[in-house]
């Protein structure tokens, strides 16, 4: 799920809005094994992401890189979209 190049952090997730000009809301789910029971349970986060030409989509399935703060919420930005 996490993987590491320099600086930057990237993820994969998928777009839950794009209602907001400029700004996605991704989704990051990922499972984790109890460590006593071992049930697996799903987890997830959502981030508020910088797409600068508004390029996805409600659905899309994209990759995101972690960069300088942009505004209050956004730490996030587009860096492709993989499925969409």
């Amino acid at each position: 799920m996490e993987q590491r190049t320099n600086r930057h952090k990237f993820l994969l997730g998928m777009v839950v809005s794009d209602k907001m000009n400029k700004t996605r809301v991704v989704q990051i789910t990922w499972k984790s094994k109890h460590s006593i029971y071992n049930k697996l349970t799903k987890h997830s986060k959502t981030f508020k992401v910088h797409d600068e030409n508004n390029t996805s989509k409600t659905g899309d399935q994209v990759k995101i890189m972690e960069t300088r703060p942009l505004s209050k919420d956004k730490r996030w930005v587009v860096s492709e979209i993989i499925k969409g």
